[in-house]
């Protein structure tokens, strides 16, 4: 009894507390109107259906499968059409103008950012209406580059007021005139076609979330992967089926680099856990050349516990935008957890008494998601001590746990770049930097945890850099998916409480 108290308490608990975030963000959005309450609103549409979910789930109600989806469904539904809502508000605020400030003339509109701009000292220096000798004595951009560069710009598209020097090109200010896609668009056609493909342009907000333009050479365009960097890709790669064939040797009780000869016992699972990994490397790559984006060769990360911990898999050109980000990112994370989700549910599925793997019930408690779709399975099967599976089980759930690793929120993982895409940068860093405060916490328990922080730290805790659109935000549908992926993650990878565990009847 006091354990299921303690349980009650923290559940009411977190229920106060998604509550009290609720409460404020309605008060944080009062004071922008009609926008604010409609993206508070889709905030409370993604919140709703998890938040009934484990609150039922907490008082003994459990939904089945049919029911939750319906859920999932409207939630996202009404996610998308609060979105449309938002955006036609925003466009109706924006739009009407009055017709004065689209013909100004030159010095009025380099004259209006000054008057608008706080005050405070400048880190840079401006260079704005310096002779041409001086300007390329402080920007490091060739003269004739710089005035093509100035050409291109129009009070139809970006309205250029100030040029700052910026690594190898340079900052441009100044006024956005139009649909950031749109406006890249011209921008970037015009510029390949006074200085051919020798700069690129991005399109950004700069520290006062204000849309700059950042011209650069294309000498900084990520760099192919070299022959070393191959080699070290073919070592892994092979690790990884051997760290594979071990774990498979593992989970049927025997050292299989112990005893190489049984390796036909152990290349059934291993095929199960490369099926995972290469539907991954296979989606992303089909979404890359889509998007005529180059990926670099995988560099796979092995480890006996589970035999891979998915691939790192490095840009080698610049992404035209966040929606492609995302994309390539969600399609890898998707396509690994449609396959171990199949795999686990068939293996479910086909479990009977006298299948080839005896698991403790206890297992199940693993995992809120692997637990509650086995109770929906195999029902009071999991009461018993031990709880005969197919092979699939354990195969689906490995690749589960492998697919939800890579979806953490942080740095170059796939949950890292689905955060930067649909949320930004400043974002992404913050969700980086809980992660490993997490991690941090749980490594106290679980020495796997603080092995993958180690990785994330050493080899990606870096955000992937800027896309040469940054304006442009993935749409509410892509939004949704994204928030369903982390939601499963943690579902995947958060364990069962004792209390929760016993009323699904999981275990003694």
């Amino acid at each position: 009894m006091p354990i299921v108290a303690s349980e009650n308490t923290a559940t009411i608990a977190l229920v106060l507390v998604a509550l009290g975030i609720l409460g404020w963000g309605f008060y944080r959005a009062r004071p922008f109107g009609k926008l604010g309450i409609l993206a508070w609103l889709q905030s409370v549409a993604l919140m709703s259906p998890w938040l009934l979910f484990f609150g039922l789930f907490a008082a003994g109600i459990y939904l089945n499968l049919v029911a939750v989806l319906l859920l999932l469904v409207a939630s996202t539904g009404l996610y998308i059409y609060l979105g449309r809502q938002l955006r036609k508000a925003a466009s109706d605020t924006v739009l009407p103008r009055p017709d004065a400030t689209e013909v100004k003339s030159q010095s009025d509109a380099f004259s209006a950012p000054e008057s608008q701009r706080p005050p405070g000292p400048e880190t840079i220096k401006i260079v704005t209406s310096s002779p041409a000798n001086n300007e390329s004595e402080i920007i490091p951009v060739p003269v004739e580059d710089l005035k093509a560069i100035k050409g291109i710009f129009g009070i139809d598209t970006f309205f250029a007021t100030e040029t700052i020097p910026y690594q190898d090109g340079v900052i441009l200010k100044g006024n956005l005139r139009g649909d950031p896609e749109q406006v890249h668009s011209r921008l970037t056609a015009s510029l390949e076609e006074k200085l051919n493909d020798r700069y690129r342009l991005f399109l950004v907000e700069n520290q006062d979330d204000k849309p700059v333009v950042i011209i650069l050479p294309s000498t900084n365009d990520p760099q192919p992967t070299t022959v070393s960097q191959k080699i070290l890709a073919v070592v892994l790669l092979l690790a990884t089926i051997a760290t594979s064939l071990e774990t498979g040797g593992l989970l049927l009780g025997f050292d299989f680099f112990n005893s190489p000869a049984r390796y036909l016992e152990v290349l059934p699972i291993a095929a199960g856990i490369w099926a995972v990994l290469g539907s991954g490397e296979i989606a992303r790559r089909v979404l890359a050349n889509r998007y005529k984006v180059r990926l670099s060769w995988p560099f796979f990360i092995p480890t006996l516990q589970i035999g891979c911990f998915g691939a790192i898999d490095r840009f080698e050109s610049l992404l035209p935008n966040r929606k492609v980000l995302f994309d390539i990112a969600f399609a890898g994370s998707a396509a690994g957890g449609i396959v171990s989700v199949l795999m686990l549910v068939t293996g479910l599925l086909l479990s009977h008494p006298g299948s080839l793997f005896q698991i403790p019930a206890e297992f199940f408690k693993g995992s809120v998601l692997v637990g509650t779709l086995a109770k929906v399975v195999l029902g009071s099967t999991l009461q018993q001590q031990i709880v005969d599976v197919h092979p699939l089980v354990v195969i689906g759930w490995l690749g589960l746990v492998i697919t939800a690793i890579n979806l953490m929120p942080a740095g170059q993982l796939d949950g890292g770049r689905i955060v930067q895409a649909i949320y930004g940068r400043k974002i992404a860093s913050r969700t980086t930097l809980a992660t490993f405060v997490v991690l941090a916490i749980v490594s106290l328990v679980n020495p796997l945890a603080l092995y993958w922080a180690i990785v994330i730290l050493i080899l990606q805790r870096n955000l992937e850099r800027p896309s040469l659109n940054e304006l442009t935000e993935p749409d509410d549908a892509r939004a949704a998916l994204g928030l369903l992926a982390l939601f499963l993650m943690i579902a995947a990878l958060l364990p069962l409480t004792p209390a929760l565990a016993g009323r699904l009847g999981i275990g003694n």
